[in-house]
């Protein structure tokens, strides 16, 4: 296949050397079994969708965009010095914890930083024209990450960190970030959560983790009230349902925010065999979503769109759904075959909705329409 110049791929094999060590009991002690259990943030987070891309011919299709390492300057517009001197200790030693739940290698800082570099080299190339829409498939992940500490497998806020630098030196003024992984984006909120200029939206499993983030009325404050769109969903929502939250709130909301750039933090921890969500999607589910985006992207920011990697934790199923994201930007025409089987399309969350999540969905827009005609 002739590679195509509109879309870009960052990946860095230096991704696949952040050591997150053993899977341990609140992130103390590990699990007293005589074989250890990794850790679920590991390598083949990337490694196996990048495997996956090379067989079905999808990277041939990509630009390759090298990652950067993030400078202090490009960190300290979210993070505080204590973190990144705390990171900085934990890399030239042993490692450890970045936070809370973060945990890192000898030579962690790096490797996080080049996650950081990667989401902004695919927003430089994005906003260059170097290509459309770009995929930084790069670990550790970073929606969790707050201003002080890491969290939950995430070192530093690779989006928010993109998302300040396109606005500091890019000329970038109005910039939507959608996050669909399972998990709320915590970090990604708090570093917006006064802000009129960015319009995050995070799709989210109801109350997973962070526990108590992510309400239905987190909206924002101050001149950033109306620009925070939570939308909890109910466990088991599935394909059909994120369809219509999609179509019925993320869609109108976008279409009157007219953001500049789009970056979609991308966790394929909703997957339907993911061992840390139960939203039941399938690589159809997120070969949708990825159009949707980039059909809102196309119509209000000349395509420019930014995927970064987030969650996702089915070593056999989360690799096939970034795979077919990526499929899904440069337009494939030889579709990802999902192992799941027939009953991917089956599936009563596939065809249908629930009460339950019915009614989840109108609350949001119950709340939203405050801010936006829905």
């Amino acid at each position: 296949m002739s590679q195509s110049p509109s879309v870009g791929l960052v990946f860095d094999d230096r991704y696949l050397s952040h050591n997150t060590g053993l899977w341990k009991i609140g992130y103390v002690e590990e699990f007293p079994f005589s074989d250890p259990i990794p850790h679920p943030s590991s390598p083949g987070m990337v490694g196996r969708p990048k495997h996956l891309m090379d067989l079905h011919g999808i990277t041939d299709r990509m630009l390759s965009i090298p990652a950067v390492v993030a400078t202090d300057e490009q960190l300290l517009r979210f993070h505080t010095p204590a973190h990144l001197a705390h990171v900085a200790r934990l890399s030239a030693g042993a490692g450890g914890d970045a936070g809370h739940g973060a945990p890192m290698g000898r030579g962690g800082d790096k490797i996080a930083r080049l996650a950081a570099g990667g989401t902004i080299a695919a927003v430089d190339a994005v906003v260059a024209g170097t290509v459309q829409s770009a995929y930084a498939l790069n670990r550790p992940p970073g929606h969790h990450a707050m201003p002080d500490r890491g969290m939950g497998f995430c070192v530093y806020g690779n989006a928010v960190i993109a998302a300040m630098h396109a606005r500091a030196t890019l000329g970038i003024n109005r910039i939507a970030i959608l996050d669909w992984d399972v998990h709320h984006g915590n970090g990604t909120q708090t570093a917006f959560w006064n802000d009129p200029d960015v319009l995050f939206i995070s799709l989210h499993q109801e109350d997973l983790f962070p526990v108590g983030w992510g309400k239905v009325e987190d909206f924002g404050e101050g001149e950033g009230e109306g620009f925070t769109v939570n939308i909890p969903l109910p466990g088991g929502t599935g394909n059909f349902g994120y369809r219509v939250a999609y179509e019925e709130i993320v869609g109108p909301i976008v279409d009157a925010y007219k953001p500049e750039l789009i970056i979609v933090c991308a966790g394929q921890d909703a997957s339907v065999q993911d061992q840390l969500g139960r939203m039941a999607l399938t690589i159809d589910g997120y070969r949708w979503m990825t159009r949707f985006m980039q059909r809102l992207a196309d119509r209000h920011a000349s395509g420019r769109m930014v995927v970064t990697q987030e969650g996702g934790y089915s070593p056999q199923y989360a690799p096939y759904c970034s795979a077919a994201i990526a499929e899904a930007m440069v337009a494939g025409d030889t579709p990802i075959i999902d192992p799941y089987g027939d009953r991917a399309d089956t599936m009563p969350t596939s065809v249908g909705m629930g009460e339950d999540c019915r009614i989840a969905i109108q609350r949001v827009r119950e709340v939203q329409r405050r801010y936006w005609a829905l």
